[in-house]
Order: C-alpha cells, then structure tokens, then sequence
C-alpha cells in the first residue's frame, strides 16, 4: 500500500548571526597580566574603553555590564592572591577585566536539526483549522556544541508552517542550583554510571542521609587536591561533581521572546553538549498539563539521560533520569501515564527499542524489549524518532533505523493502547528517506526527527536533514493507520 508524503519546501537552516555571551578565561598567567595592566590604566582610559566596548556591542546582547561584572567575579580569588583587594576596584575596572573575559559563542554556526514539534498552550486569536505550535531544535556551533533553541510557529488549515519572527536577541536564563539531595538515590546514580564502590564509599560514608551541595561539591574538591590519586580515581570525583551539577532550574526573562531563549550546557555533565531533546505535552490523571523533554548531556566521557519541565517555557527545572535503564541516548515519554504508570521508549543497549513502565517519573528500570532490527533498512538499529502519539487506533510512534553507508530513514509502528508491549503494526519500508537533495550535510544521508504531532487529520513530520538543516512533511493520518493495521496481516 502506498503511503504518500509531502515534502514541504519550508527550511530551518543554521545562522551564524545567533550568538551568546560565554566567560572567557584565558589562563591565570596571562589574566594576571591583563589584569595588571587594566589597573595601570587611568580612570578616564578605563572609562574610555569600556564605553567603546559596549557602543560596538551594545545591539547584540542585553546587559553587557551584568554580563561584564559577573565574569570579572570569576578572577575574584585570584585578584586577592596578586594582592589587590577585589572589592577596592571600581566598577569600570570590574566591567573592563570582564569584557576580556567575555567572548561571543554563535550558537547555530554548524547545524539547525533533530526537530520536535508540539501544540502550544495557548491557542487563542486563531482561524478555524489553524494551530498554535513550538518547534525545538539542537543547535550546534563550533566545536560541536550542542544546546536547544525554540520557534513559535502557526500551522494553517492546509497544514502550512508559518513561523512566526524570530527576535534579533538570545538570552541566557538565570541557573540555580538544587541544595540539598537524598543520599542513597545519590549513590544509586553514581552506581549506574559505573563510578567503582570505593570511591563511592570514601565521599560518601561521612554525608548525613540528606546531604547538601557544598557538602559533596567540598568533599571532592578536598580529595582531588590531595597530591596522589591516579587518573582513574580522579575522573571518579570529577565525575561525582558532574552528577551533583546535574540538577538546576532555568528562569529566563519574562520580556524575552520564545526565539530568543537558548538552553545552553549549564553543568560540567552537560560540558559537551545538549542532544536530541524529545518534546512532549503530557497530561496527568488530574488533567494536569506538563511539558516535559528528555535529552541526553554528554562531558566527553560520560553520558547522562535527563528530564527537563516547564508550564510556560520561561522556568526549566533539569533533572537526570535514574534506574538500571537509565542508559544510551533516545529517551522518549509517553503523553500519559498507562494503567496508572509512566511509560518510556528508550534504545538502552544502543540498537533495540525498548519500552519502560514506572511510578517515578525520574526511575526507570527493568526495560522490556519492544522491536529489534528487521528490515534491511534497519538492520544496524532502531529506535524511537520522538514521544509516541495517542490515536485511536493505537500509539502511534515514528521510528529511526540504521542501513547500510549509516543511511538514517524514519519510520512507523503502532503500539496497543491498552498494552504498549505490543506492536501491533511496523512498515516493512521507510516512510521518509533522505531524498537525492537531503543527502549532502554535516553528517550526510540522515533524516531525523525528535518528534511530531497529529493536525487536521494528518501526521505532522518536523524532521533534519543530514545534520545540518530542518524541513517538515505530512502524510494523511487515515493512510498511515490502514497500512500500519495491514502490516503484521
């Protein structure tokens, strides 16, 4: 049965002219003598250079002196060991050292990709048969960092996409950090990222039952000064830090537009990057409404799977996923629970797609293997392209496999409603391929998606392009289930 789709000319594409502040440090030597030579300035040469400063730099970020003062606190203990008192500086000394220390980071340079899309909150002031939406997508700059940015975008009654403007600004949210932790769910996460029992024991043994941030983020720092420690052990505490870091809030500005908010790495287990974020509007028993994302944070040696929410895209809370099937990348919520249980799509051993069940929306264990690689098209992996969707007929949930040359296609299975452990139906080919124009790109032959959703009887597909773009197709709801039912017959 054929299933058509369409392709729509609509394209993300990545725009260098996107850019954040980051603090800049360029080795205590050289800022020693930076510093030095700042403070052999005149008041009125200070003034002078700070005020050139922020006239060139004044249109592409708001606050340039906060941004300046917060990174020259950066130096604050240092300044003190040269022997200068910090606090005798004066403010346009603060805010000179701190534009040195500030560097600009454009965000999308590389890549624009792994959308996902999901209906909006608000869904006033529209025309019959349009719908509201925000589009996620990963954003890479140099060195392949990853972080997520938004699009608030109209679909219309014939399923076109048009995206409202995106804001010349890209703010960074404020970050706090969760103070205080349970202790055995502490060690219990420090287990399944496999940092060894001896040292799990030596930082642990002397918290109390609910310990608080400073407590463990001392204790390391404490053993990771002593002198003998071979490189194992000291990657296990670095480590440790990295998980504590792993829990914060975001809160951006409310006067912020969608467009210009960035989730940027924000803890050292985030260092190299923000991947694959999974949107989802999940509704609870009580009718509740959360937007929940899972995402993998990676350092360089370890990854993490985490879980984001929010009920306005303004206040983030981050937190990391736990449990025995807390591994690998490709997490994936369902938008309610089942029989009075979360429910997960998961690739915990990295090429099967598996299926979780739990009381603890942060607890995952014990995964049932749901779909292994089939299909020629496949045959390296698969897994899930986003969190499943509710039809009638069954969740319906978009699938990526692995073929030959890494070739990435996206394709479709239906789950039981009632008993998500079975599959019910699974297209024996691709439903969306990389075409002869979408092969070429940072990695080449891949179309992607983190997720899409169902508008006017048809299947909303936001999808990337070879890692570098992102573009959208629908296929008709009706067509899709048929075949989907036909399949397994």
């Amino acid at each position: 049965m054929e299933i058509k789709v369409h392709r729509k000319a609509l394209k993300f594409t990545p725009d260098a002219k996107r850019v954040v502040t980051r603090f800049f440090n360029n080795g205590d030597e050289r800022t020693k003598r930076l510093i030095n030579r700042i403070l052999d300035f005149p008041e009125e040469k200070v003034a002078h250079e700070l005020a050139k400063t922020l006239e060139e730099f004044r249109g592409r970020h708001r606050n340039l002196k906060k941004i300046f003062k917060e990174h020259c606190a950066h130096f604050e203990g240092l300044i003190n060991h040269m022997g200068v008192d910090y606090n005798s500086l004066t403010e346009n000394q603060k805010m000179l050292i701190g534009s040195y220390s500030t560097m600009e980071y454009s965000i999308e340079s590389t890549a624009l990709f792994n959308p996902s899309m999901i209906e909006d909150f608000n869904q006033s002031f529209l025309k019959e048969g349009e719908k509201r939406v925000i589009i996620s997508f990963r954003a890479t700059g140099e060195g392949h960092l990853s972080s997520i940015v938004f699009r608030r975008a109209i679909l219309d009654k014939n399923n076109n996409l048009n995206v409202l403007k995106v804001k010349n600004h890209i703010d960074l949210p404020e970050v706090g950090y969760k103070v205080s932790y349970d202790k055995q769910r502490f060690v219990n996460k420090m287990k399944e990222i496999h940092i060894p029992d001896t040292y799990i024991s030596e930082i642990m043994d002397p918290l109390p039952e609910r310990f608080e941030y400073y407590n463990l983020k001392n204790a390391v720092h404490n053993l990771l000064e002593a002198n003998a420690m071979d490189d194992v052990k000291r990657l296990a505490l670095q480590e440790m830090t990295w998980l504590v870091d792993s829990y914060y809030d975001l809160k951006f500005h409310e006067q912020s537009d969608i467009s210009e908010r960035v989730i940027f790495p924000n803890s050292p287990s985030e260092s190299r990057g923000i991947e694959d974020a999974r949107f989802v509007r999940f509704k609870d028993d009580n009718g509740e409404e959360t937007i929940y994302a899972t995402y993998t944070a990676y350092n360089g040696h370890t990854i993490i799977p985490k879980l984001l929410s929010t009920h306005d895209f303004l206040n983030f809370r981050i937190m990391p996923i736990h449990g025995n099937a807390a591994q690998n990348k490709n997490f994936a919520l369902f938008p309610r629970k089942i029989n009075g249980k979360y429910a997960m799509l998961a690739r915990v051993d990295g090429y099967n797609n598996y299926i979780i069940f739990s009381d603890r929306i942060t607890l995952w264990s014990d995964p049932i293997k749901l779909q292994e690689p089939k299909f020629a098209w496949d045959l390296t992996q698969i897994g899930n392209c986003g969190s499943p969707i509710y039809t009638e007929d069954g969740w319906l949930i978009l699938t990526h496999g692995v073929g030959p040359m890494r070739r990435y296609c996206i394709g479709a299975s239906l789950l039981d409603l009632k008993d998500p452990t079975k599959v019910i139906g699974r297209l024996k080919e691709p439903l969306l391929s990389p075409s002869e124009e979408e092969r070429e790109g940072y990695v080449p032959n891949v179309v992607y998606s983190c997720g899409g959703l169902i508008h006017n009887d048809y299947l909303i597909i936001p999808y990337a392009v070879s890692d570098y773009s992102s573009s959208y197709a629908t296929v008709e709801l009706s067509v899709l289930l048929k075949a989907l039912k036909q399949s397994l017959k």
